[in-house]
Formats: structure tokens, C-alpha cells, sequence
């Protein structure tokens, strides 16, 4: 059977979200595909589902995830943790960096370094963190932060394969720094009939161009 749903961003952009597996309800793995409105497949999506009384569930003690420094540029451009997540942000380049993030309420500052001369960040409220360097202002990268261990990110070919089962009630959510809006979350709620598990959506507005880096233009770059 396939069911096709319309949900609203938060600014108004509208979504479809077409649901076409045939396995049955409770599936333990979960694909969800993004696409643009010409048909193209976005990358770097992130995705997540959250089940309703199950909000604000944090990582597990001891949980690590990676934040690299290559070339004066942040690797991953986004990168997908759950609450709780201790984020190392180790510097690759043989020149120094200066981490920051003015995102609230995850705010915080690693002041000029190289190597893994910092501990690792732990992000304790659920968000979107804007990653950059001072020293270096075309680095831009973002963390997705969620509150549910389900979660995963598109890769180029615009799927994502998740981890968990798919119930009805359940919300699954997408966001990307390329929705004109960059707090925004687009998100469908699954319905009895449509507990499956196979998502796909299809943006209905243009995104903004992916970013490109342009370290040959950087200043400072001696440090």
C-alpha cells in the first residue's frame, strides 16, 4: 500500500512525503530518502525519529563522536549526535584553529590551537550548534543535536539508513543548513496505516547552494 502524506515546515515550506515499503509495522531498520523539487538528491541531511514520552533521551555515558579540522575545513560539514554526545574537535592541519560556537545554549569556545590540545565538548540540549573558526572565516560546519538515539544523516545519493523500529505515532524528522530557514525541522508523524519502513521526501521549495569553503582566500593563515 502506499500512502502519501503533506507536512509544513516551519516556515511554511511544504514537504511530501511519499511512504512506499512493504514491510510491516515495527521494521528494525529505517531508510529515508531527501530530494529536491527538480528530483535530485540532497546529502548531508539530517534525520531522526522520535517517539512521543520518549523525548530527552541522552547518549550514553561515555559517548564520542568527532569533529575533524582538515585543510580549513571542519570534516564532517554536518554531523548528526545525540544529547549527551561528548564531541572531540581534534586539529589535523599543521596550522591553528579557534573552534567556537555562538549557538544557545550550546555556546562555547576552544581558543587557538593545534593537535587535541582540548577535552572533548559535551552537548547537553538538543539543537542546531553553527560551527566556526576565528581565525579562519569561511570554516562553517553544524551539529545537529537530537534527543533519541535513532537518528542518522543522507549521504550523496540522498538516502539514510537508520537503526531502530518505526511505529505509529512516531515523529521522523529532517533537517539541513540548506533549508532557507536554518532552524527549521521538517518533520511527518507516522500513521497507523503507514507504519512502514520506507520514507521519502521531496522539498517542494528551493535550498540554498551547498557551501563551498575558499581557504586560498583565508587570512591569518601562518598560524
Amino acid at each position: 500500500m502506499k500512502a502519501v502524506l503533506t507536512s509544513i515546515l516551519a516556515q511554511g515550506v511544504a514537504v511530501v512525503c511519499l511512504l512506499a515499503a512493504t514491510q510491516p509495522a515495527h521494521a528494525e531498520n529505517i531508510t529515508v530518502s531527501v530530494h529536491d523539487r527538480a528530483g535530485e538528491p540532497v546529502a548531508d541531511v539530517a534525520v531522526y525519529v522520535q517517539r512521543p514520552g520518549a523525548e530527552g533521551a541522552h547518549a550514553s555515558i561515555g559517548t564520542r563522536a568527532v569533529m575533524d579540522q582538515v585543510d580549513k575545513r571542519f570534516v564532517p560539514h554536518v554531523l548528526v549526535v545525540q544529547t549527551g554526545t561528548l564531541v572531540e574537535f581534534p586539529n589535523s592541519d599543521t596550522i591553528a584553529h579557534h573552534v567556537y560556537s555562538f549557538s544557545h545554549p550550546n555556546h562555547f569556545k576552544l581558543p587557538i590551537y593545534k593537535g587535541n590540545a582540548h577535552a572533548p565538548v559535551r552537548f547537553e540540549d538538543n539543537g542546531i550548534v553553527v560551527l566556526g573558526c576565528t581565525i579562519h572565516d569561511t570554516m562553517l560546519a553544524y551539529l545537529a543535536v537530537v534527543d533519541t538515539p535513532v537518528f542518522g544523516k543522507t549521504a550523496e545519493d540522498g538516502v539514510a539508513k537508520l537503526d531502530g523500529a518505526i511505529r505509529a505515532g512516531d515523529r521522523i524528522s529532517i533537517w539541513s543548513p540548506r533549508f532557507r530557514e536554518e532552524t527549521a525541522h521538517l518533520s511527518v508523524v507516522v500513521a497507523d496505516e503507514d507504519a512502514e519502513s520506507t520514507f521519502a521526501f521531496k522539498l517542494q521549495r528551493s535550498l540554498r547552494p551547498p557551501h563551498r569553503d575558499e581557504s586560498e582566500a583565508l587570512s591569518w593563515s601562518e598560524y
